[in-house]
C-alpha cells in the first residue's frame, strides 16, 4: 500500500511547489506591469501633451526619454534595497514609487511637473527591473527558471497593450482630460500590487545571506519536492554565501556581513574582480547595451510617427495599429516563455537578433522610398513599413527582450547579483533612455528610415556577440552558472578566505 501511495503523495507535492512558485514569480513581477504602461501609454499621451502644452519635439524627445535616464537611479538604489530591507518588501516599495509617480502625472498642470512625474516612474521601473528577476530568479528551480524569469518580460508586454488600449479608449475625451486620465490611472493597481506582494515569502537566498537558516528552509520546503532536495539546495546556498557547511542552527554569523560588506561586493566585482567575474559583467553589461540600442524603445515610443511617416495619418488608424503592435509583441513572447527551458537562451537569442536584422532592414527601406516620394502613397512600401514594424516587435520579444532580464538574473554569483543586476538595469535603461531622447533629432539628421538603417548595423554586432561570447545556461542551477564563465564556484577568493577563518574558530563539534 505504501508503496502505490508514495508517488502519489510526491507528485501531489510537486504541484502544490510549482503553484506556489508560478504565484510568487507573478506576484514579482506585478509591478512590471506599471512599468510597461508607463513607457507605452506616452506613445499616444504625448499627441495630445504637446497640443495642449505647445512644447517642443526637444522638449517631447526630454519627456519622452527621462523616465529611462532615471531609471538607473532606481535601478543602483534597488540594489542597495533588496541586500538591505529584503527582496519582498523592495517589491512593496516599488509600487508606492509608481503610486506617486501616477498622481504626480495625472494631477500635472504644467511641464515641469510632468517631467518630475516621469522621473519618479522612471525611479520605480529601475527598482522593478532590477527587483523582479533578481527575486523570480532566487526562488525559481533551475528547470523552470528560464520560464519564470521571462515573467518579468510577459508583463512589461502586457502592461504595455494596456497603455495602448488606454490611448485608444480615452483618446476622444476632452484634451486636457484624456492624457491625465491615460497617465493617472496606473495608481489604483500600484496600490494593489504593493498590498499583494506582502503574501509572497522572501528569497531563501538572501535569507541566507542574513544567517536566518531556519526561515530559509522553511522557505525551501514550500519550493522542493523532496527533503533531500531542500538540504542540497540549502547546502549549495550557504556554500555560495560563504557559510562553512559546519554550521547549522536556526541564526547563524555569516562571514564579513558586519564589515564593510558593500565595498567588499563593489570591490569583488567592479574595482577588482577576477577574469571570471569581469567576463560575467561585461556579459551583462553588453547584452543589456544592446537590448537597448538596437532601438526597441523608438518603435514602442515613437509607432505612432513611424506610421505617420509611412503615410498613415488618420488618428483612429493611428492608435489601432500601435494597439496591434502591443498585441503582436505580447503574443510573441508567450512564445519565448515557453521556449526559453526547452530550447534554450542560445538558439532562441541568434534567431531573435537575426529576424530582427532583417526587420530593421525592412522599415529602413519602407520608409526611405516614402520619404522620397511625399505626397505619393506607394501601397507596397506602406505595407512593408507595417510588416517590417510587426516583425520587429516579435522577434525582439521572442528572443532578446525577455532573454536580456533572464541572463542578466542568473549569471551573478549570489553575493554581487543584487548589484550585478542593478548595474546591468542601469545600463539597460540609460541607453534606452538615450535612444529614446535622441531618435527625433536623428530622424532629422539622418532621415527616419537612415536611423532605421542604424540600428540594423548595431543588431548585427550584436549577433556577432552573442554568438562568440555568451555561453548557453540552460538547465544549470544558479550555484553552477559561474563555472561556466571559468569561476571555480559561486564564492570568490575573499569569501573562501573567511569561510576557512570561521571554520578554523568554530570546529566541527
Amino acid at each position: 500500500m505504501a508503496s502505490t501511495t508514495l508517488p502519489e503523495t510526491v507528485e501531489a507535492k510537486k504541484r502544490r511547489n510549482v503553484k506556489y512558485v508560478v504565484t510568487c514569480a507573478v506576484l514579482a513581477c506585478t509591478t512590471s506591469i506599471i512599468l510597461g504602461y508607463d513607457v507605452a501609454v506616452m506613445s499616444g499621451a504625448s499627441l495630445y501633451i504637446k497640443k495642449e502644452m505647445k512644447i517642443t519635439d526637444v522638449q517631447l524627445e526630454m519627456l519622452m526619454g527621462i523616465i529611462s535616464l532615471c531609471s538607473p537611479l532606481g535601478s543602483f538604489a534597488a540594489g542597495r534595497t533588496c541586500d538591505w530591507i529584503g527582496r519582498r518588501y523592495t517589491v512593496v516599495l516599488t509600487g508606492g514609487i509608481f503610486f506617486a509617480a501616477a498622481l504626480l502625472m495625472g494631477f500635472s498642470v504644467n511641464y515641469p511637473m510632468l517631467m518630475v512625474g516621469q522621473c519618479v516612474a522612471g525611479i520605480g521601473g529601475g527598482y522593478a527591473l532590477t527587483i523582479a528577476p533578481v527575486y523570480t530568479a532566487e526562488i525559481s528551480p533551475a528547470s523552470a527558471r528560464g520560464l519564470l524569469t521571462s515573467f518579468l518580460g510577459l508583463s512589461i508586454n502586457f502592461g504595455a497593450v494596456l497603455g495602448y488600449v488606454s490611448n485608444y479608449v480615452f483618446a476622444h475625451l476632452p484634451l486636457h482630460l484624456g492624457w491625465r486620465i491615460m497617465l493617472g490611472i496606473s495608481a489604483a493597481p500600484s496600490i494593489l500590487t504593493a498590498l499583494l506582494v506582502f503574501g509572497m515569502p522572501e528569497s531563501p537566498r538572501w535569507l541566507v545571506m542574513k544567517g536566518r537558516l531556519a526561515d530559509a528552509k522553511a522557505v525551501l520546503d514550500k519550493i522542493s519536492d523532496t527533503s533531500d532536495e531542500v538540504a542540497e539546495r540549502l547546502a549549495d546556498i550557504k556554500a555560495a554565501a560563504g557559510i562553512p557547511a559546519n554550521l547549522d542552527g536556526d541564526v547563524v554569523p555569516v562571514p564579513g556581513r558586519d564589515r564593510g560588506e558593500e565595498k567588499r561586493v563593489w570591490k569583488e566585482l567592479v574595482f577588482s574582480p577576477t577574469p571570471a567575474m569581469r567576463r560575467i559583467l561585461l556579459s551583462a553589461i553588453v547584452l543589456n547595451f544592446l537590448h537597448q540600442a538596437s532601438g526597441i524603445d523608438s518603435v514602442v515610443l515613437y509607432t505612432p510617427r513611424v506610421f505617420m511617416s509611412a503615410g498613415i495619418t488618420d488618428s483612429n488608424r493611428l492608435l489601432g495599429m500601435t494597439c496591434a503592435v502591443g498585441v503582436v509583441k505580447l503574443l510573441s513572447i508567450f512564445v519565448a516563455t515557453f521556449l526559453l527551458d526547452r530550447v534554450g537562451r542560445s538558439p532562441l537569442l541568434l534567431s531573435s537578433t537575426g529576424g530582427m536584422i532583417v526587420s530593421l532592414v525592412g522599415l529602413g527601406v519602407g520608409l526611405t522610398v516614402v520619404g522620397h516620394h511625399p505626397g505619393t502613397k506607394i501601397t507596397w512600401a506602406v505595407a512593408l513599413c507595417v510588416v517590417s514594424n510587426l516583425a520587429f516587435v516579435s522577434f525582439f520579444s521572442i528572443g532578446l527582450g525577455p532573454i536580456a532580464f533572464v541572463y542578466t538574473s542568473e549569471i551573478f554569483p549570489l553575493r554581487v547579483r543584487a548589484l550585478g543586476c542593478a548595474i546591468s538595469m542601469a545600463t539597460n535603461r540609460f541607453t534606452g533612455g538615450v535612444v529614446t531622447m535622441t531618435f527625433l533629432s536623428l530622424s532629422k539628421a539622418i532621415t527616419i528610415g537612415g536611423s532605421f538603417f542604424l540600428y540594423a548595423g548595431i543588431a548585427a554586432i550584436a549577433w556577432v556577440f552573442f554568438y562568440t561570447y555568451l555561453p548557453e545556461t540552460r538547465g544549470r542551477t544558479l550555484e553552477e552558472i559561474g563555472k561556466l564563465f571559468g569561476m571555480a564556484g559561486d564564492t570568490g577568493p575573499e569569501a573562501e578566505g573567511e569561510a576557512a577563518k570561521v571554520e578554523v574558530e568554530m570546529p566541527t563539534k
